[in-house]
This record gives C-alpha cells, structure tokens and sequence, in this order.
C-alpha cells in the first residue's frame, strides 16, 4: 500500500509564504516525477508544477516566479514554496507521484489528501 500525505496549509495573508510538504511511503520500487496540484471552489483541478527524477521542473505560469518545487529523493518527499500568494492561490493543494511499487510493476499514479491553502486578509 501507497500513501501520500500532505502538509504545511494554512491562512496566510496576502503577499506571505507557505511551504508545502508531502511524504510518500509504503510499498515503493522508485518515483519517477512528482506534482503538486490544485482545486479551487467550483474550478477543475489544475497542475502546479512538476519535478522529474532528474530534477526537472515545470509550472504553471499562474505560478512561475514565485512557486518552487523541489524534492529530496532519499526521503520521498517533495515540496513546493510557495511566495507573494494571492488570493488567488487559495485552493487544496494535492501531491501527486508517479511510482513503481514493485521492479516488475507498471508506473501508476497515487494522490494525497489535499491541504487547504487560504490567502485572506
């Protein structure tokens, strides 16, 4: 079994910073990339950035110059600094990893929980 949990949400103000963190354990071969994702009220989840194995990244240009992703592969982990948050960051962020359980097993996907971000003054 798979779990992904996330954590570091919050209230923030606007203009502040949160980090994010989430932990990925149990049965685990390898991860291949990691994503953070979010969902607003009444919108369709949408990806925030991404990080290969390879350290890669990529984001949304909603985000770009002021997220960060990151990971620490020895510890399954990933993150996401997020800076000058907006109201419009507010949303439930979901980590997202891309991973084989087992040497012979196919890349599936698993997802955490989700976190809730508020950026309200």
């Amino acid at each position: 079994q798979v779990q992904l949990v996330e954590s570091g949400g919050g209230l923030v103000q606007p203009g502040g910073s949160l980090r994010l963190s989430c932990k990925a354990s149990g049965s685990i071969f390898s991860i291949n990339a990691m994503a953070w994702y979010r969902q607003a009220p009444t919108k369709v989840r949408e990806l925030v950035a991404t990080i290969t194995s390879g350290d890669d990244t990529n984001y949304a240009d909603s985000v770009k110059g002021r997220f960060t992703i990151s990971r620490d592969s020895a510890k399954n982990m990933v993150y996401l600094q997020m800076n000058s948050l907006g109201p419009e960051d507010t949303a439930v962020y979901y980590c997202k990893a891309n991973l084989q359980r087992a040497r012979w097993a196919i890349r599936a996907d698993y997802w955490g929980q989700g976190t809730q971000v508020t950026v309200s003054s």
